[in-house]
């Protein structure tokens, strides 16, 4: 099958706003036809001037053919604008409908997605790649209508007058445009692909150093010690000295040949008169001369245009890695949970279809119990509590909360019912209230205020100079990352969903912080199903079970006395941690000594 061109995929987008495009080429190529009208009225001053010179009292006409060609320029003004006006209606609707069915095909694809994907990408995508359309359409194709016109309607004026100098004119025209067609063809299209590519990866390498600065300033290390960003500066400016090189010698030809139709002009002249000039010869090479720089002009015009249309395919083909990600299944049967239990059974996932993340995982949960899922980094851990709330599908086996398969719950009431804590909670600039109020639109001020209190947020509110109507972000209020937690939790609360899921929750938070946001846990577990994920092995000691995770694979299991006494992966881990922090507390001590 066929592929629908970029132009047919664009006016897909446009509705019914596609006449105004197609308007919009008609207006413009009758305003580059307009526009040659005024070069024929002033060949006609011309004419009349040559033919009473040297009385030029005489002349007939000139003040009247002066204002008809000011006429005929004005109108061709005022019809591309009207032209433009027409594109830019249907751009901007394309540009709307674009980026509005993007996001309601993010929505519909799995949560984990976007973090696979990465967000700055996602949104990058949807913001440039839309705005590279808006401009093709709202510039690019009535530009392209007239730059069609134009060469249409200096062919008849070239032939018209002498039919040498005009087929002579055409000859540089000719072989700028073979000279264009090499620079723009497939390979420049591959180029403008891998210029993309350059640039998008040395974009994420900077994101990614700029969230390290901290790091770098701390242990006085400079900017080539991120040497993924580095290589990734030295790669793109490979790239473009490169690509310029390439380009020198066919930009410099095309240059020469789309300027050089006075060389052919005056080399037509001396062949055609053999230095013996009339009146009517010297009026059309006159002419001549004052039009064919039009030309030059228009072959800039298509050159730039058909990069344009590189641009605009790039970005369709970017737009269509997130259309052809394949949404979450919808079950043709809705299931509705009974309570906040949790079942996973014999679960198998892969993130690219090879490598299993996870491998025949079962573990389970009553309702109100706290289990803990803890284990080497790449366990397995994160990805189990994110197909719990349906990040992914499973690749075999079957999740079960409140007794209902996942896969057959409604997306909004699995979000009720299941609410994620991670360890880098975000919150986005608004005030205080209108952050906790996400989990709950409809809640009252009462209930917001509630929630903030039972999460151990009155002394944040405390110190906010509006209170709970503070905007984070805002005038310099910021909150640590404890405090971002404890506003998470509060949301959590809100939204008062059976099963809660911590991701290493405490992860960041400072140890004033974290006793604080462990009591914000010890409220928020009343009457909940937990789920908590953790590498400080002390919160998990008064947990119903402990899962322990390695390789993808439930290696033990157990409460915390149970597994002590079994003498296995976790009693290592558990030795370990309990050797960590004594020597913390030694190294504490000494420091502390010394400054006395």
């Amino acid at each position: 099958m066929k592929k629908p061109s970029n132009l047919s995929r664009l006016m897909e987008y446009a509705g019914g706003y596609k006449y105004l495009t197609i308007l919009s080429w008609i207006l413009s190529a009758v305003s580059a036809l307009v526009a040659l009208v005024p070069f024929w009225y002033i060949w006609r001053i011309i004419r009349e001037v040559l033919r009473v010179q040297p009385d030029f009292s005489a002349a007939v006409g000139i003040e009247q053919m002066g204002w008809m060609a000011v006429l005929f320029a004005v109108l061709s003004v005022i019809i591309y604008i009207a032209a433009l006006m027409c594109s830019h209606i249907a751009a901007f609707r394309v540009a709307t409908n674009i980026r509005i069915g993007t996001m309601e095909r993010i929505v519909q694809l799995p949560l984990g997605f976007a973090e696979e994907f990465g967000s700055g990408r996602l949104r990058k995508i949807v913001n440039e790649s839309s705005a590279a359309t808006e401009t093709y359409l709202a510039h690019q194709l009535p530009d392209k209508a007239g730059a069609i016109a134009t060469p249409c309607g200096l062919l008849v004026l070239l032939l018209i007058f002498d039919w040498r100098l005009g087929l002579l004119s055409l000859v540089p025209v000719l072989l700028a445009f073979a000279i264009m067609m090499a620079m723009t063809g497939k390979e420049m299209q591959r180029k403008m692909a891998e210029y993309t590519n350059a640039l998008e990866d040395m974009s994420n390498e900077a994101v990614e150093y700029v969230r390290g600065i901290a790091v770098v300033k701390t242990f006085g290390q400079t900017v080539f010690s991120f040497k993924r960003f580095k290589e990734s500066i030295e790669r793109y400016g490979v790239w473009v000295i490169a690509y310029t090189k390439q380009l020198r010698m066919p930009m410099m030809c095309y240059t020469a040949a789309v300027n050089g139709v006075f060389v052919f002009l005056i080399a037509g002249a001396l062949l055609f008169t053999r230095g013996t000039y009339d009146a009517e010869f010297l009026l059309d090479m006159l002419f001549y001369i004052i039009i064919t720089p039009i030309i030059s002009v228009t072959l800039t015009r298509i050159m730039f245009q058909s990069e344009n249309a590189m641009i605009v395919d790039d970005a369709l083909r970017r737009i269509d890695q997130i259309m052809d990600a394949r949404p979450l299944e919808r079950s043709a049967h809705t299931r509705h949970p009974a309570d906040g239990s949790v079942l996973v059974e014999d679960v198998t996932f892969s993130y690219d279809g090879e490598k299993n993340a996870l491998s025949g995982v079962s573990i389970s949960a009553r309702p109100g119990e706290t289990i803990a899922l803890v284990g080497p980094s790449g366990g397995g851990k994160s990805t189990l509590a994110s197909l719990i709330a349906r990040f992914w599908d499973v690749k075999s086996g079957r999740i079960l909360v409140g007794g209902a398969d996942v896969r057959d719950m409604d997306k909004r009431e699995l979000m009720d019912t299941v609410s994620f804590v991670f360890q880098n909670s975000r919150l986005i600039k608004a005030s205080v209230l209108e952050n906790v109020r996400l989990a709950r639109p409809s809640a009252s001020r009462e209930e917001v205020m509630d929630a903030l209190e039972r999460a151990q947020c009155a002394d944040i509110i405390a110190k906010l100079p509006h209170g709970v109507d503070t905007v984070i972000g805002a005038k310099g209020v910021y909150l640590s990352g404890g405090e971002q937690q404890r506003i998470a939790i509060a949301r959590v609360m809100l939204k008062d969903s059976p099963v809660v899921i911590l991701d290493e929750a405490t992860a960041f938070a400072d140890p004033d912080n974290e006793t604080r946001v462990q009591s914000a846990f010890t409220a928020m577990s009343r009457g909940r199903t937990i789920i908590m994920i953790a590498h400080r092995l002390s919160t998990v000691a008064k947990a119903d079970r402990i899962y322990v995770l390695k390789e993808g694979k439930v290696a033990e299991s157990g409460d915390f006395s149970s597994l002590i006494s079994a003498n296995g992966l976790f009693a290592k881990m558990w030795n370990d941690y309990k050797s960590a922090a004594l020597w913390k507390v030694e190294a504490e001590g000494k420091e502390v000594r010394h400054d006395s």
